[in-house]
């Protein structure tokens, strides 16, 4: 388990993160969102030992990962630029992460080859982007890590090799109760492999929880009133869209309550819609003072 404790992190006076807190469950695929410097990939640097937290505390399994060998040689993590040696091919930098890395298998590097069609003795330098985000999950995966930090991690993949790599990962999740952390500004793609969610914004996290959780808290929907009669009272509306007498709501609350009290306007239409992650996203960044213009529902 993964927990990070009233962390704060402050770059010429700009507080990077701001006494974060939050949870990742062992063997949960957990899902960072936010908008752009909400303090992502400041978090993912601690989480992985790289940065020193100012405050605060980050630790695996009640273990810290600041200057903690033994917790970083359970770790893997892919940035978003993925660096290697200049030189180095595949075969080069998994030989380095083997000498660095106990857990490194030789058999499942092998194995691996089968998913990634490169070519392990060419220099990393020369492939291209998505590539080399293919060669890195080839030797990330290859030291069989219990904790995978993703941040941005199929970026530049065409279709059909990010189902191949998410495909990976989630059977080591299954078979080896890995844990990963991934950080994606591609919210549908999350949705398919989440089964938690944290948003930051403004480096504190707004709310964490899991994703069927999220997803219950926030009602979408269609209703036509007739004529005349507004909408019920008390309700915690987030946002509201109406096109003659249709209204498309977006509301705080359990589905079957929220039904039950709106059905007791006698609505002329009313139909209760699945929120997407991207749409909760949207909505729970308009509490803090996010304004979202025409958004067509």
């Amino acid at each position: 388990m993964i927990e990070v404790k009233n962390l704060v992190k402050t770059f010429d006076g700009f507080r990077a993160l701001d006494g974060l807190t939050m949870t990742v469950p062992r063997g949960a695929v957990y899902g960072l969102v936010g908008p752009n410097g909400a303090g992502k990939s400041t978090l993912l640097r601690h989480l992985t030992g790289i940065y020193r937290p100012d405050a605060g505390t980050v630790t695996v399994d009640g273990a810290p990962v600041w200057e903690n060998p033994a917790v970083k040689r359970r770790m893997a993590y892919i940035p978003d630029d993925v660096f290697y040696f200049r030189s180095a091919s595949i075969l080069d930098m998994a030989k380095f992460y083997a000498g660095v890395c106990p857990a490194f298998d030789w058999e499942r590097y092998d194995k691996l080859k089968k998913a990634f069609d490169l070519d392990e003795k060419q220099p990393i330098r020369r492939f291209s982007k998505g590539m080399q985000k293919q060669a890195a999950f080839w030797l990330a995966m290859s030291m069989a890590p219990d904790v995978l930090v993703l941040d941005e991690p199929v970026d530049g993949l065409d279709p059909v090799m990010r189902r191949q790599v998410w495909s990976l990962v989630m059977a080591d999740v299954a078979d080896r109760g890995t844990t990963v952390l991934v950080s994606s500004h591609n919210l549908r793609e999350l949705e398919d492999v989440c089964d938690h969610v944290g948003i930051l914004d403004h480096g504190k996290l707004l709310l964490e929880r899991s994703l069927s959780d999220l997803q219950e808290n926030i009602v979408k929907v269609m209703i036509a009133l007739p004529e005349g009669q507004a909408l019920p009272q008390d309700l915690n509306i987030l946002h509201d869209q109406a096109t003659g007498r249709m209204h498309t709501l977006i509301l705080r609350g359990d589905a079957d309550t929220l039904e039950a009290y709106l059905a007791a306007a006698q609505p002329q239409y009313m139909d209760l819609v699945p929120l997407t992650l991207e749409e909760i996203f949207i909505y729970e960044l308009g509490g803090v003072d996010y304004e979202v213009k025409n958004i067509l529902l």
